[in-house]
């Protein structure tokens, strides 16, 4: 789970402000990987705070959020005339929040202009697979479909492309004889929460100034 090169942008965490970093996490499901930020952020050491949860619709996730006492809002796209809309109310409704950081923990929708604006280069996802192979929502499927001999996960900048911004780390998991889409998934979420950790912790640490 080694960083690349592009793990820091200059431009992320920028705020002068004491304390933790500030974490926005955008889940649409079960909210496994919150969950994992969420205890994380229990030891000061950390160096980040989950501030708020900001889901597309009711899920399990936001059950996470509650229980811990951190904000929990739902910006529901049916609510919204059209998808620009949309995309302006999630922003306002994360900038809010005042994040250093956003990170999209099974958030299962493309972020538009209006949001990738606002939140330039302090948006991170993570992603089944070793981009750039196998984007998408179905990164485990397509790679099983394709005989493929090792996936992963990784660990990404946002932009406005599908899966196509600059990588932050990386964890390589071999794809086993007889392995289905069950059991592949499994075997990835296991080495991408840690990931998404590790990653997320070192980055609010580095951004604020502390290593």
């Amino acid at each position: 789970m080694m960083p690349t090169d592009n793990a820091v942008p200059s431009n992320v965490i920028t705020s002068s402000t004491a304390g933790p970093a500030r974490l926005v996490v955008l889940v649409s499901g079960t909210g496994s990987n919150l969950l994992a930020l969420l205890r994380a952020c229990q030891d000061p050491a950390y160096g980040a705070a989950v501030v708020g949860v900001v889901a597309d619709k009711e899920c399990a996730g936001l059950g996470h959020a509650r229980a811990a006492g951190v904000p929990a809002v739902v910006v529901t796209p049916r609510d919204f005339a059209d998808r620009a809309d949309w995309d302006r109310a999630l922003a306002e409704a994360v900038g809010a929040l005042e994040p250093e950081l956003v990170v999209c923990a099974g958030f299962m929708r493309l972020l538009g202009e209006p949001f990738l604006a606002r939140f330039e280069g302090r948006i991170l996802n993570t992603h089944p697979s070793l981009l750039p192979d196998f984007p998408g929502a179905h990164a485990v499927r397509d790679a099983l479909a394709a005989g493929a001999t090792r996936t992963g996960a990784s660990l990404f900048w946002v932009d406005a492309g599908v899966d196509t911004g600059a990588l932050i780390a990386q964890v390589e998991v071999p794809v086993l004889e007889g392995d289905t889409e069950e059991t592949l998934t499994d075997r990835v979420k296991a080495a991408e929460t840690p990931q998404l950790v590790e990653q997320v912790g070192r980055l609010a640490r580095v951004g604020k100034g502390s290593l």
